[in-house]
């Protein structure tokens, strides 16, 4: 017999909120570094289904741009990478 799942203790509803502010200053230092750049994602978010469940360690939703934008990323990459 399986049992059912358990809600998270407090200790765990903490952490997952501390994960969370912890992305969205990421996400915060991102779109800052990026906007200095030229490079504007407008999809830039945290991956919401990345800080649920089990999973727990979120990930950064780059999104979607248009080709312009993508080029301009790839120059400010090429430069950086020099």
């Amino acid at each position: 017999m399986s049992t059912a799942p358990q809600p998270p203790t407090s200790a765990e509803r903490l952490a997952t909120a501390e994960r969370v502010c912890t992305a969205e200053q990421v996400v915060n230092e991102v779109r800052e570094a990026m906007t200095a750049a030229g490079v504007i994602l407008p999809s830039l978010r945290i991956d919401l289904a990345s800080c649920s469940g089990d999973a727990k360690r979120p990930l950064i939703e780059l999104g979607r741009c248009n080709l312009d934008m993508a080029r301009k990323l790839a120059s400010v990459l090429r430069g950086c990478a020099r």
